[in-house]
């Protein structure tokens, strides 16, 4: 019997279903990714903005209207059980985010008839014990997720009521799967969690990011190791002095600081720092770093103000990458009943302001790097000789890529050092001058 298996969201939910997979195969289960070959389906699903809901709740229905059995698992079902059951009641079964390492279980149960809704209403996550990840996707690059929950919370955001309070990995652990991950041929190692930067404060009663950094840059084989989704407040100099002087830490620093503004800030129950301070500060201590932020735009209460004090910000900052959200108003949040709602028309346009200025800094920043030798991961290699890399200020899927015609060997997984000759506004152009591995 072959089990298939659709994946929704974020990387931290690609971990979790490579680790169901992993927990199946070990148990006996074939798997499969196409669910056209199987007769029982798992969905892991997104709840994080309304958007992301109807995609997973679509690919639910498409898949109970072609006749397969149905497990519903992830933030979905941890959010709304029992509405979705009642709103689809051919799902077979549900599991919730402390219960992913039961996935062969609830399996067994569905596959006997039985209907099992395995969701506990105050989530804990438990990460697998003895079970090696089965990864969906093969490649340059792998995610290694080092802890899940979050003690913080954001007022738009839904995660903390989802997946708990933080839980750390073992430094131990997170280090067995990373040699495993080298092992299989992976190039770059992208660190994730809800807040990287807590990483060890309910395990250790400290701060150990910096400390696991150092501990990852010693392993052997190993090419690049990235932060993501690192908390503003526990940036520290430690931290910061760990991205300086390990050699495979790559000089790149995912910070989502959300607005500028200090009152609305305050509103976001997010740090009410002062972010040019923290902005130079990283750059003095980790020269050439790559920063990498995102904001909301259209909080309830933004004023025209306050929003253009964001903007000034991102002009005189000049993030070197820089995503930007129009506010979605999520029901469990403290800011879903805040007032005034901001009009979609006036978020939409306060989006396109920012990207429309983030485009010529892009371009102003690519631009930079003609003539430089930068070095980068070798992604693919297509039919018509076109190299298709990353540099090490660009995070796999977000950000630009570097491209290059050449006839240097190379295959998918090296690093290369390439000379910058052409730019634009989201990529970079050049040619292959050396091989560094």
């Amino acid at each position: 019997m072959k089990i298939a298996l659709v994946n929704h969201g974020c990387p931290k939910n690609l971990v979790d279903s490579e680790w169901m997979l992993g927990i199946l195969i070990k148990n006996g289960y074939e798997v499969t990714l196409d669910e056209n070959e199987a007769d029982f389906v798992i969905v892991n699903t997104c709840s994080f903005i309304h958007d992301a809901e109807q995609e997973s709740v679509q690919s639910i229905l498409q898949l109970v209207e072609a006749g397969k059995k149905v497990i519903v698992a992830g933030c979905l079902s941890q959010k709304h059980k029992d509405e979705l059951k009642n709103a689809i009641p051919e799902i077979a079964g549900m599991i919730g985010i402390s219960e992913l390492d039961k996935i062969s279980e609830v399996l067994e149960r569905v596959v006997a008839g039985e209907y099992v809704q395995c969701v506990l209403p105050a989530p804990k996550y438990s990460f697998p014990k003895g079970v090696e990840r089965q990864q969906i996707t093969i490649g340059a690059s792998a995610y290694l997720k080092i802890a899940e929950g979050c003690n913080c919370s954001c007022g738009y955001c839904i995660i903390p009521k989802l997946r708990g309070k933080q839980v750390s990995r073992p430094v131990e652990d997170i280090v067995e799967e990373a040699k495993s991950l080298i092992a299989k041929g992976v190039s770059e190692i992208i660190l994730i969690a809800q807040d990287t930067t807590s990483y060890g404060i309910d395990l250790y009663g400290e701060y150990k990011l910096a400390h696991l950094l150092r501990e990852l840059n010693e392993l052997e084989g190993l090419g690049w190791l990235r932060i993501m989704y690192a908390y503003p407040s526990f940036v520290s100099d430690e931290l910061l002095m760990a991205i300086r002087d390990c050699d495979k830490v790559v000089k790149y620093l995912d910070l989502p600081l959300q607005h500028f503004d200090k009152k609305l800030l305050i509103s976001m129950k997010r740090p009410a720092m002062d972010y040019d301070e923290l902005i130079v500060k990283i750059r003095a201590l980790v020269p050439g770093i790559a920063l990498r932020t995102t904001f909301i735009v259209g909080y309830p209460g933004e004023t025209e103000e306050q929003f253009n004090s964001l903007h000034e910000f991102i002009k005189r900052t000049k993030f070197e990458r820089l995503g930007v959200f129009e506010y979605c108003r999520e029901k469990g949040t403290y800011s879903y009943s805040l007032k005034p709602q901001i009009a979609k028309k006036v978020k939409h346009q306060r989006f396109k302001s920012i990207m429309e200025t983030q485009k010529v800094i892009s371009l102003e920043k690519n631009m930079s790097r003609i003539g430089d030798l930068i070095p980068c991961l070798v992604e693919a290699i297509t039919d018509e000789g076109v190299i298709i890399m990353r540099s090490q200020y660009d995070a796999p899927e977000i950000d630009g890529l570097v491209y290059a015609n050449t006839s240097s060997e190379c295959c998918p997984g090296d690093i290369v050092t390439v000379k910058i000759t052409k730019a634009d506004e989201y990529d970079l152009f050049g040619e292959i001058v050396e091989s560094e591995n």
